[in-house]
């Protein structure tokens, strides 16, 4: 091949191409006490599970959290909606379909936009950091439970009202990764907290979902107060 036989052009214009694609999941769906009547939009809270209630089987979503004790009879003052991550996948990869999930929701309930929240443990709580990082305007709070995110996310996360727990005993998610984030919002000025159970160890989520104090926390909140 003869060297420099070829030639080089220049362009001004610049190279876009819309690319779509396809996800999906399987996911719980709770509609409180009442929905339906008279017209009224609903608070929604999203749940992401642990890591243990990966697959394709719906009953396990139930093993945990929020999707358990809508499982045990209780009413919630939100539409729950639980979705199942596959084998194999982590939630924090999995952002886009969860953001087309809760278009998908809107879309079809009667959700109030305004009031939107994140929850969820263990991988579910690496989840609620990713996708309240990645999508900070969908979300009126955010409550993550033994998970963690890279301190210099604290930019993206400042806005958002944030109550993060942890057990002070856990191997499996060290504190540390709760505390770092938490830290460097709190030093950017953002609403952060972190609340930590002494001798929890992983299972900070069983004592942090039988508390209404956290439903009443975020009930308190919408999506409006921060754009004032």
């Amino acid at each position: 091949m003869k060297k420099g036989s070829g030639s080089v052009r220049q362009s001004d214009k610049v190279f876009e191409k819309k690319i779509t694609k396809k996800v999906g999941c399987k996911y719980l769906l709770y509609l409180p006490e009442g929905y339906g009547e008279g017209g009224k939009k609903w608070p929604l809270m999203m749940f992401l599970h642990g890591a243990g209630e990966r697959g394709d089987n719906l009953e396990l979503v139930k093993k945990h959290g929020p999707a358990k004790l809508v499982e045990e009879g209780k009413d919630f003052e939100f539409i729950v909606v639980s979705p199942q991550c596959p084998e194999g996948v982590w939630w924090p990869e999995k952002v886009d379909t969860l953001i087309a999930l809760l278009d998908y929701i809107e879309s079809k309930y009667d959700v109030d936009t305004d009031r939107v929240y994140l929850t969820g443990l263990s991988m579910g709580g690496y989840g609620s950091w990713a996708l309240s990082r990645k999508h900070p305007e969908r979300f009126a709070a955010v409550a993550p439970i033994c998970g963690g995110i890279e301190p210099f996310f604290a930019d993206d996360l400042k806005d958002i009202p944030i109550w993060a727990f942890h057990g002070a005993k856990d191997t499996t998610v060290p504190l540390s990764r709760s505390a770092e984030i938490v830290k460097a919002i709190e030093k950017l000025g953002g609403d952060a907290k972190l609340t930590v159970y002494p001798e929890a160890g992983h299972d900070s989520w069983t004592e942090t979902y039988n508390n209404q104090e956290l439903y009443d926390w975020f009930l308190k909140h919408r999506i409006s107060d921060r754009k004032k």
